[in-house]
């Protein structure tokens, strides 16, 4: 026989049905529907927002030191030690791509930082997004030369706050967005008609 669409099923517990409350005591979750007898949290529409805390005076306020947030736009910076670069058996210049072939760096896509922890003493050529103070110092008394590359990664550039672009007042009153409405692409070219007329 052919298989055929109604013979196709999920690998055996793959998918779990949903639990289904209230459906007699003969269910084992009857009656109370596993919520307990009474109480707040009985009540459809029960409970309280997360980080309540019964009036008391929740965590988030009690703790005030406890501030900033977490920017997930900062820039990935590699940063590289000079001791790291004592070590290094390059012939010729070290550059992020040296880097990164020699395992340093997590890749090519991040830009680098030369720091000043550790010693060298070894003249070595290094070309680096960024650099200390103390490890351009350093490596120039060691009697090598630190050159900066340009950035073009990707955290050169701000994110939008949005994806979407803003809708002018002739978009809206176009109705863009809307059922039935043009799309933002045929609107602007109404617009565009539309001064070119007036024009």
């Amino acid at each position: 026989m052919p298989l055929t669409l109604d013979d196709l099923r999920p690998n055996p517990g793959s998918n779990r049905g949903k639990r289904r409350v209230g459906r007699g005591h003969g269910s084992g979750r009857g009656k109370t529907a596993g919520r307990g007898t009474k109480g707040q949290n009985s009540r459809s529409g029960g409970g309280v927002r997360i980080g309540f805390e019964g009036g008391q005076l929740p965590i988030q306020q009690r703790l005030p030191y406890k501030r900033g947030f977490t920017n997930i736009w900062a820039t990935q910076w590699e940063t590289v030690n000079i001791g790291r670069l004592a070590e290094l058996d390059v012939d010729g210049p070290i550059t992020p791509e040296v880097l990164h072939k020699l395992g340093v760096t997590r890749g090519t896509r991040f830009p680098v930082k030369i720091l000043g922890n550790g010693e060298i003493s070894t003249a070595v050529t290094v070309h680096a997004h960024a650099v200390s103070k103390g490890a351009q110092a350093s490596i120039e008394a060691a009697g090598g030369s630190v050159t900066l590359l340009e950035r073009d990664d990707e955290w050169t550039s701000a994110r939008p706050r949005s994806r979407r672009l803003p809708l002018s007042r002739e978009l809206k009153e176009l109705r863009v967005g809307k059922v039935g409405g043009p799309t933002r692409r045929e609107a602007e070219a109404q617009l565009k008609n539309r001064e070119a007329k007036e024009a």
